[in-house]
């Protein structure tokens, strides 16, 4: 299982968004390996247009879903910590995915730079499209 961050989900629903984010979106759905969690989920549909929220939320009803749950915060909060003794500070959501994929061992599909840092502090994960998620290109 992949869990697909926000920056990836948003990407590959924009009308002219990034060719290589649509098609990694759509290969892990293809595969019904995408997954997503509470936080991106607030970030994608609270963000979303009155007229996309509907069909938005009728597209993602079929994708497997992680709830937040209090031990997911605690988690986030040591590695809130953990980052900022480190001297990097990240915006708080994506501290929360970054510990949700550690904790479930998954592998995590995100375009924003921030997590390649997370992931080089940790044993967070990144998905790579490609063939088998592994080719970096």
């Amino acid at each position: 299982m992949v869990l697909v961050d926000s920056s990836a989900w948003i990407e590959a629903l924009r009308r002219r968004g990034r060719l290589e984010v649509r098609l990694a979106v759509e290969g892990l759905l293809d595969a019904y390996q995408a997954q997503w969690c509470t936080p991106v989920r607030l970030e994608v549909l609270g963000g979303a247009r009155k007229e996309e929220r509907r069909r938005l939320g009728v597209h993602f009803s079929v994708i497997p879903y992680r709830r937040c749950e209090e031990d997911d915060w605690e988690r986030a909060i040591s590695l809130a910590w953990t980052l900022r003794d480190d001297g990097l500070s990240v915006p708080w959501l994506d501290v929360v995915v970054a510990a949700i994929a550690l904790h479930d061992g998954n592998r995590l599909y995100a375009i924003d730079k921030h997590f390649e840092e997370i992931a080089a502090r940790t044993g967070l994960q990144l998905y790579q499209p490609g063939y088998g998620g592994t080719f970096a290109p």
